[in-house]
């Protein structure tokens, strides 16, 4: 069982959460103009880290807040919690 800290309601079992994917990963510059390889990169391929990895978690059967989550996808070790800003 994986417990997660929410940065508003304390720390949960990871089934009060979904997990949103990478928390850096940036849509394309210019999305009018962008080729369909780079929507391909963006839409379909994931970082795939073993490692820490920076991810967004939402507590949709708590708070409902977005957060970002620093967590290491091999330990599942949890670093760092913050607020999440606006996506870009």
């Amino acid at each position: 069982m994986l417990l997660i800290p929410c940065p508003w309601c304390g720390a949960r079992n990871e089934d009060e959460f979904l997990n949103g994917g990478e928390a850096d990963k940036r849509r394309p510059a210019n999305p009018v103009q962008a080729g369909s390889e780079e929507w391909y990169r963006y839409l379909y391929t994931p970082a795939n880290t073993k490692g820490w990895l920076r991810e967004r978690w939402w507590h949709v059967r708590g708070c409902r807040r977005w957060f970002k989550v620093d967590r290491n996808t091999h330990t599942h070790e949890i670093k760092q919690v913050e607020e999440a800003d606006q996506w870009r």
